[in-house]
């Protein structure tokens, strides 16, 4: 390597008011950089759980604010790799090409010696290895600069830039600019590092203690860690091994046949049948055959006997969903069933005895429409013997990442490739306050899973537009403000329910076409994006 022909210097953190001129490449002026520093310091923060989509921010940031052509975050992996975890300017092929070891190349004599480097011309310099092959060294000749990312007086990894051929007082300036983002880099990934430890810790205390409940009791398909959820569990625990009959109670999509089939695999039948029934997917004429089943010639159409799903569930469970969707006659018969223990098939004489769990689940008010005549009441409390309620997903806030990161990687293996969520999503899921529970997350993230591409990063706008107007109702300053973002967003949820007719839209919100009209171009809404995502 030839004298002087590269700069090498321990990077100052300080003099980020300095101001720097000339070059397109260059910071234009104070205002500029310390514009450009707090929009990193922006972007990197809430980058606990996330990094990398942090990180190509910044870089965007940086190239929006400097001209910078290339650039690129390395972090040094366990193994003493130095690798790439962002980059701007660089194709997927060159990213992966990125790779060194400690002391290899200008990156990994900066991870190894702690000590910034800059190299005025790359194509005169033999310890610029080119890796990437991003760069054509007999056309294209740049100055390159890369400064260490060093946290608590280790060096950590590096921040590598390509910037348009230089004098050597400005790669000062340059070195000096990297290295003051090196610091907010190096703050960025040790609180990446304290959240990764803590949310390890708790993993594994949480393996453990799944452990040992695993040993007498089966979570199942269970994700979540609220205090609500594990007070449900607590009381599944305490009836799953008797045989008394359960009413589960909860909104829908709140998850009742999952806790009806965590009743039946943790109980001594785990062994026998587990069948369910929906009372309100099922014609009226058909609900008692369904549960008792028929005789040959029963009714127009039985032309052979059939097993009801009391006599298909004997020795096991019997599930019965929206059991309050219920005709009175049919009421009356499964309250005997329930008394006697015995029932006649439809047409039928034979008396027959099942040895059934009853397990029933509704998301209506039954002492309401006990009240009404509309449900039996003595049935009542033959099926509420040990109540469960279950929370509405905005009453278990904590669990929102816990299930929507579940159905990402559902998702992942069902599309055979990484989906994952980035925070600006994560702060809409958690914002909403999810009406349709835990099956319109499950729903909105298979959506999401689609509209990502091959990328798998979910991202803001993939999720509804619904729940990205969230994020303009947050930042509304005043009242007015507050207002025109909940009109806009009731807008968006209207064309997205009718498929984007503006005409539907306007009599589902009680309004004219014409004020409608008027209200969408005040926002400027479109219709026709609603049409395409029908």
């Amino acid at each position: 390597m030839a004298q002087g022909a590269v700069l090498a210097m321990r990077p100052a953190a300080g003099d980020a008011g300095r101001k720097v001129t000339g070059g397109d490449i260059q910071i234009k002026d104070q205002a500029s950089e310390l514009r450009l520093l707090f929009e990193v310091s922006q972007a990197l923060n809430g980058a606990a759980s996330e990094l990398a989509g942090h990180l190509d921010e910044a870089l965007a940031l940086m190239a929006r604010y400097t001209g910078m052509m290339r650039g690129a975050f390395y972090l040094i992996a366990p193994n003493g790799d130095i690798v790439m975890e962002a980059a701007y300017g660089l194709n997927p092929t060159e990213r992966r090409r990125a790779h060194y070891r400690p002391g290899e190349g200008v990156i990994g004599r900066v991870a190894a010696t702690g000590m910034a480097m800059a190299v005025p011309s790359v194509s005169q310099e033999p310890l610029f290895l080119n890796r990437t092959k991003a760069r054509d060294l007999k056309r294209e000749d740049v100055s390159f600069i890369c400064v260490p990312i060093i946290l608590d007086g280790r060096t950590i990894g590096a921040i590598s830039a390509d910037r348009l051929f230089a004098d050597t007082v400005r790669l000062e300036e340059d070195m000096r600019l990297l290295a003051i983002l090196a610091t907010l880099i190096a703050r960025a990934v040790g609180v990446r590092r304290d959240f990764s430890a803590r949310h390890e810790a708790m993993l594994e205390e949480n393996r453990r203690l799944q452990a040992i409940l695993n040993q007498n009791f089966k979570l199942g398909r269970m994700v979540g860690q609220s205090k609500a959820l594990r007070n449900i569990l607590e009381e599944v625990a305490q009836v799953a091994a008797t045989n008394v009959t359960v009413l589960i109670r909860g909104e829908s999509g709140t998850g009742k046949e999952m806790i009806a089939s965590l009743i039946h695999s943790n109980s001594l039948r785990t062994g026998g049948p587990f069948v369910k029934v929906n009372c309100a997917a099922l014609p009226e004429g058909l609900v008692e055959s369904e549960l008792f089943g028929h005789e040959r010639g029963a009714f127009t159409g039985a032309v052979t006997g059939r097993k009801g799903r009391f006599e298909m569930a004997h020795g096991g469970t019997l599930f019965l969903d929206e059991v309050g969707d219920m005709s009175l006659a049919t009421q009356a018969k499964l309250l005997r069933v329930l008394q006697e223990k015995e029932f006649e098939r439809l047409g039928g004489g034979q008396t027959l005895k099942v040895d059934v769990r009853l397990v029933a689940a509704t998301n209506r008010d039954l002492e309401k429409m006990a009240e009404e005549g509309l449900f039996r009441m003595d049935l009542y409390y033959r099926l509420s013997v040990f109540p469960l309620s279950l929370p509405p997903l905005r009453k278990r806030v904590e669990d929102i990442m816990d299930l929507a990161e579940s159905f990402a990687k559902k998702f992942s293996a069902d599309e055979e490739r990484p989906i994952r969520i980035s925070s600006e999503a994560y702060r809409l899921l958690m914002a909403y306050e999810w009406p349709g529970n835990i099956r319109e997350l499950e729903n909105i993230i298979e959506r999401a899973a689609v509209l990502c591409g091959p990328e798998g990063l979910i991202e803001a706008r993939h999720l509804p537009v619904w729940l990205q107007g969230l994020e303009d109702e947050k930042e509304a300053k005043t009242l007015r403000e507050a207002v025109a973002a909940l009109e806009k967003r009731l807008i968006d949820e209207a064309l997205a329910a009718t498929g984007g007719h503006v005409s539907q839209a306007a009599e589902r919100l009680g309004l004219t076409e014409r004020s409608m009209g008027l209200r969408m171009a005040r926002y400027g809404i479109d219709f026709r994006p609603f049409r395409a995502k029908r």
